[in-house]
Formats: C-alpha cells, sequence, structure tokens
C-alpha cells in the first residue's frame, strides 16, 4: 500500500506534464510531430547547454525521439567497401582516380573484396573527401 501511496503524486504529476506538454511514449507521427516541435522549441532557448534549467527535459524529449527514430527508421549497416563506392559515385571517381589508395589493381581487389581498406587507406580517403575515418568502420 506505501508503494501506491508513493507513486500517486509521480502518475498525478505525470498526467498534468502530458496534459500541457503532449509529451509522453512517442506511438505514431502524431506524437513525434508534437515531441519534435517541442524538441525544437527547447533548442532554440539554449536547453542543450547542460547548465540550463530546461537541459534535462530537453535531453528526455530527444531520447524519446531517438528511440522513436531507431524503430520506425533504422539506420543499414554499411562497411568501408560500400562507403568508397558511394564517394567514388558522388565524386564520379573511377579506379584509377584514388591514388589515396594505390593503383587501379589495389582498388579494384579492395572493391571485389579481395583485400581490405588499410588504416593508410582510411587516412588517405578521411583527408580527401573532408569525412572522419569513422565512416568506414
Amino acid at each position: 500500500m506505501n508503494a501506491q501511496l508513493a507513486i500517486a503524486p509521480i502518475t498525478n504529476a505525470w498526467d498534468n506534464f502530458r496534459g500541457v506538454a503532449h509529451i509522453g511514449h512517442i506511438a505514431n507521427e502524431r506524437d513525434y510531430e508534437e515531441a519534435t516541435r517541442v524538441a525544437d522549441e527547447l533548442f532554440e532557448m539554449g536547453a542543450m547547454d547542460e547548465g540550463h534549467p530546461s537541459h534535462s527535459l530537453f535531453m528526455t524529449i530527444s531520447d524519446l525521439i531517438y528511440a522513436y527514430d531507431q524503430r520506425h527508421f533504422p539506420m543499414p549497416e554499411v562497411n568501408g567497401v560500400q562507403i568508397l563506392r558511394f564517394l567514388m559515385e558522388q565524386h564520379d571517381l573511377n579506379q584509377n582516380q584514388l591514388p589515396e589508395i594505390g593503383r587501379q589493381s589495389v582498388v579494384s581487389e579492395i572493391l571485389a573484396g579481395k583485400r581490405s581498406l588499410t588504416v593508410g587507406h582510411i587516412r588517405n580517403l578521411s583527408a580527401r573527401f573532408g569525412i572522419s575515418p569513422a565512416v568506414f568502420f
């Protein structure tokens, strides 16, 4: 019985909060849009700053949005070779135009899965394309 008494103020406050903010579990697109609207407003107020009084609220709503995104819009797994293919396509490059990797035959073997990108390749490609080396992992 004590547990029910202790939880009652929390559930009452939660119901009041949801009634005012329209924020809670994000179950559908309408909930998502409302949560995003509130998060954007908090962001504009500076709530992303850890010292802001609404920072915890901003982070909680952001976590809810992130969880919804992960469930409904999962990012596909990609590997370094797929990233390399994408970069080649986006920059209209052929295998002869990647001195960061080496000869065309080396590029061909990497694209065919016969060789792996080395740390040196990744470092050089990251510098050329201005991207983090982490995208290749």
